[in-house]
C-alpha cells in the first residue's frame, strides 16, 4: 500500500520457497506457506485495488520464491 501511495508501479516481493521436509504422513502438508498465501492476500481488498498483475519473478531475481508486483497508477 505505500508503494503504491509513493507512486511506484512494480515492487518485488520475496516470499521464499518455503522449508523442505519431509512428508511422510497421511496428510500432506503444504510447502511454502507464505509464498501460497501471499497472491490470495493480493486479490482481497483493499490490495486489489492497487495491484494490476502479479507474476513470478525471473531465476535472478528469486524465481519461485518471489513474485513481480505490478502497480496501477494512483
Amino acid at each position: 500500500m505505500r508503494s503504491h501511495a509513493e507512486g511506484k508501479r512494480l515492487v518485488l516481493v520475496i516470499t521464499g520457497k518455503g522449508k523442505s521436509k519431509r512428508d511422510d504422513g497421511p496428510i500432506p502438508t503444504r510447502r511454502g506457506v507464505l509464498k501460497h498465501q501471499v497472491p490470495q492476500w493480493f486479490a482481497l481488498p483493499p490490495m486489489k485495488s492497487c495491484i494490476l498483475q502479479v507474476a513470478e519473478a525471473h531465476i535472478k531475481h528469486g524465481g519461485t520464491g518471489a513474485y513481480y508486483v505490478y502497480l496501477r497508477r494512483r
